[in-house]
């Protein structure tokens, strides 16, 4: 009990401390406002009110600017979905499948050919070998690279060597590999 009655009477001089302090200082600010002439005062509030106006009228213009750029981000979202839902009946599995068989009956060289072309690379040297494929080819694009290898990884292949050079100038990503299927 002893204990709970020293902390209640300090929390009470804790709060005695605080509301002195206060007001102090409101007895202070009414001093110095009694001072100033009527003239000054009113410039003072006329002052303080555009301060808060102009302090509300932003913040809430800046609070409105934010919403209304989310909401909009929030309807992309939203019709990207359902675009995408929309287009879930276009898909044939069976196609899906029979390309996939399709793909597994093509001979390796001319399979990682085609990968690389519906990627976007043109131009690909691509050499049967006793061990896989090797294959090599120079594009400008990051993604379009890691794009292409990504397939041939999915379609099964694992890379025994892979080799990923930039051209300082001209940007080309210059790529050599051996792969196994």
């Amino acid at each position: 009990m002893n204990a709970s009655r020293r902390k209640a009477k300090r929390s009470q001089q804790v709060s005695n401390t605080l509301s002195d302090r206060l007001s102090h200082y409101q007895r202070t600010l009414e001093n110095h406002w009694q001072a100033l002439s009527s003239r000054d005062q009113l410039a003072l509030v006329v002052l303080i009110l555009f301060l808060l106006l102009f302090v509300g009228g932003y913040g809430g213009y800046s609070v409105h600017q934010a919403a209304k750029k989310s909401q909009s981000a929030y309807q992309e979202q939203i019709a990207d979905y359902f675009w995408l839902r929309s287009q879930a009946g276009n898909i044939d599995p069976n196609a899906l499948s029979e390309s996939q068989d399709d793909a597994n009956a093509m001979p390796p060289a001319s399979r990682v050919n085609s990968i690389l072309q519906t990627s976007g690379i043109d131009r690909a040297q691509v050499i049967a070998a006793n061990e896989g494929v090797q294959l090599s080819f120079n594009h400008p694009s990051q993604a379009v690279v890691s794009a292409a290898l990504g397939k041939l990884e999915q379609q099964g292949g694992r890379f025994s060597q892979l080799s990923i050079q930039q051209d300082a100038v001209t940007k080309q990503m210059q790529v050599q590999a051996t792969i196994r299927f």
